[in-house]
C-alpha cells in the first residue's frame, strides 16, 4: 500500500465548496447537540429508563461516533485542503465507518423488536425485555458489526498498488479505497457485496415481519384511541428507518451500478448525506414524537429560565 491517500472531498463542488462545508458543520453541531442532550435527559430521567429508551441511548451513542468518525476529516477537506491520510488511518476510518453503520442497521431492528413486544404483549413487556436480555442484544449488535466488518479492512491491506492513491471520496470509503488498486480486487468487492446485502437483508427482513405482526394486533385493537396511540408510538421509528434504509441503498445502488450514469458528487453527497443527516434527524424526531423527553426539556428550560436575575422577583 502507499503510506498516504489523498481524499479529495466531492469532486464537481468545488466552486460551491464554502456552502456545503458550512452545512456539514452546521449539521455535525446538532447532531451533536442532539445526541448528547437525548443521552443526558434519559440518563437524568428515572420514568426513561425502559427497554425503549435503553435502545434509543445505544441509537444515540452509535450517531455520535458515526458522524464523528467522517465529518472532521471532511471539513478539514474543505477548509484546510487536508485530504492527506495515511494508510493506517485510512484502514482504520474504513472499519469505523462500516462497522457503525452495521450497528446502526441492527439497533433499528432491536427497536423493531422492542415495539412488537411492547404492543404485541404489553403485559409481558417489562418481564421479557429484562436488563439481562437487554445487554445480550447490544453485545450481539456490537460483536456482529465488528465480525463482518473486520475482514474488509484486512482484504483491502492486502491488495496491490501501482502508485495511484487518489480516492476519489472523502472519506475512506471501502469501494472507493478498492477502485485505486490495480490487482485484482474480485474477492474485495464479492465480499463487501454479501455484507451489504445479507445484513440489509436479514435486519430489513426482521423489520418488516416485526411490524406486519404489529399491523395485526393493532388492527384488532377495540377502540381508535388505543389504535391511535400505538400507531404514535411507532411513527418515529418507521420515519427513521424510511430514511436510513432509502438513503444506505440508494448509496449502495448507485456506487456499484451507476457509475457511469450518475455523477461521482451525487454518490459521494448521498453517502454523507446517510452518515450526517441521520444523526441530525434522529434526535429530533424522537424529541418532538416522545411525550416524555419533550416533557423533561420544558422542565429543563423553565427551571434553567427561573434561575435568570429578572426572573427572581
Amino acid at each position: 500500500m502507499p503510506s498516504t491517500f489523498l481524499l479529495i472531498g466531492i469532486p464537481g463542488l468545488e466552486n460551491g465548496v464554502m456552502w456545503t462545508s458550512v452545512v456539514f458543520c452546521v449539521l455535525y453541531i446538532l447532531a451533536i447537540l442532539g445526541n448528547s442532550i437525548l443521552l443526558y435527559i434519559i440518563k437524568t430521567e428515572e420514568s426513561l429508563h425502559t427497554p425503549m429508551y435503553f435502545f434509543l441511548s445505544m441509537l444515540a451513542l452509535n450517531d455520535l461516533a458515526f458522524c464523528s468518525s467522517t465529518v472532521p476529516k471532511t471539513l478539514g477537506i474543505f477548509w484546510m485542503d487536508g485530504g492527506l491520510i495515511d494508510a493506517t488511518s485510512c484502514l482504520t476510518q474504513m472499519f469505523f465507518v462500516h462497522c457503525l453503520s452495521v450497528t446502526e442497521s441492527g439497533i433499528l431492528a432491536a427497536m423493531a423488536y422492542d415495539r412488537f413486544v411492547a404492543i404485541c404483549s404489553p403485559l409481558r413487556y417489562s418481564s421479557l425485555l429484562t436488563y439481562g436480555l437487554l445487554q445480550k442484544i447490544a453485545l450481539i449488535i456490537l460483536l456482529r458489526a465488528i465480525v463482518v466488518i473486520f475482514p474488509i479492512p484486512v482484504l483491502v491491506g492486502q491488495l496491490q498498488y501501482c502508485g495511484d492513491n487518489v480516492v476519489l471520496h472523502s472519506y475512506c470509503d471501502h469501494m472507493a479505497v478498492v477502485n485505486v488498486a490495480c490487482g485484482n480486487k474480485h474477492v474485495d468487492s464479492v465480499y463487501g457485496l454479501v455484507v451489504s446485502l445479507s445484513v440489509t437483508g436479514f435486519d430489513l427482513l426482521f423489520i418488516g415481519l416485526s411490524y406486519s405482526m404489529i399491523l395485526q394486533a393493532i388492527f384488532k385493537m377495540p377502540t381508535k384511541d388505543a389504535r391511535q396511540k400505538a400507531v404514535g408510538t411507532c411513527g418515529s421509528h418507521i420515519s427513521i428507518i424510511v430514511i436510513a434504509y432509502v438513503s444506505a441503498i440508494f448509496s449502495f445502488v448507485t456506487y456499484r451500478f451507476g457509475q457511469d450514469t450518475i455523477p461521482p458528487n451525487v454518490h459521494i453527497l448521498s453517502s454523507n448525506f446517510f452518515i450526517l443527516f441521520l444523526p441530525f434527524w434522529n434526535p429530533l424526531v424522537y424529541g418532538v414524537k416522545t411525550k416524555k423527553i419533550r416533557q423533561r426539556v420544558k422542565r429543563i428550560l423553565f427551571h434553567n429560565q427561573s434561575t435568570f436575575p429578572w426572573n427572581r422577583h
